[in-house]
């Protein structure tokens, strides 16, 4: 008996739908002020109040962003879906969709150490989930060289590991940790370049032979 596969255009629309939908509620934790509100403070001191709020949904947008980027890039070398995937795929969009829960719960309590924590774990779920659908597809995809199947692991990690760090330091030094997902800009270029090289490099000796 062959195994049940799915349609892969089914899923990755269904995909995309729940990362759009994700990202468009991020802005619903950014509060609209009332009328007496907006004229009593004035538009800057609205504005300088929501700057948690802002930060949260900048921060969220384009995390999220990253993660769809990563979606697309490594459903491209899927054929069909199968149950396995399937269910990696459900649990990642799972922590996608709680997201502007944890946005939301870190942005009313943008000094306190716990909802911060929570809300870097709950993007280390994500990033975690996302390493586990690369290295399935890595492995059952014979489109995706060795190189590249490291290449995408790698960059999986890289989020996931700044993100558990984060969500660590934030009991031991709370507002330091706040600026550790920068080290995921800083670590994924170094990554690229590293297996840009070795690519080249495999380039060369399949030439020579």
């Amino acid at each position: 008996m062959e195994p049940i596969t799915f349609d892969k255009s089914r899923v990755v629309s269904f995909s995309d739908a729940v990362f759009s939908i994700a990202m468009t509620l991020l802005v619903l934790e950014v509060a609209i002020p009332e009328a007496e509100e907006a004229t009593r403070e004035g538009l800057g001191s609205i504005l300088g109040n929501r700057i948690p709020s802002f930060i949260g949904l900048v921060v969220s947008f384009l995390v999220t962003a990253l993660y769809w980027i990563a979606h697309m890039r490594i459903m491209r070398y899927v054929k069909e879906v199968s149950y396995t995937l399937l269910w990696l795929n459900i649990l990642l969009l799972l922590f996608i969709v709680l997201l502007p829960f944890s946005t939301g719960l870190y942005v009313r309590g943008f000094n306190a150490v716990s909802p911060f924590a929570f809300y870097c774990f709950n993007l280390s779920a994500i990033g975690f989930f996302n390493f586990l659908m690369i290295r399935y597809i890595a492995k059952t995809a014979q489109e995706v060289t060795p190189i590249i199947g490291q290449w995408e692991k790698a960059r999986a990690l890289n989020s996931t590991f700044v993100w558990v760090l984060s969500g660590f330091l934030a009991f031991v030094i709370p507002m330091p940790s706040r600026f550790t997902f920068v080290l995921i800009f800083i670590f994924q270029p170094l990554i690229n370049r590293y297996f840009k090289k070795k690519l080249v490099q495999q380039e060369t000796v399949e030439n020579e032979l």
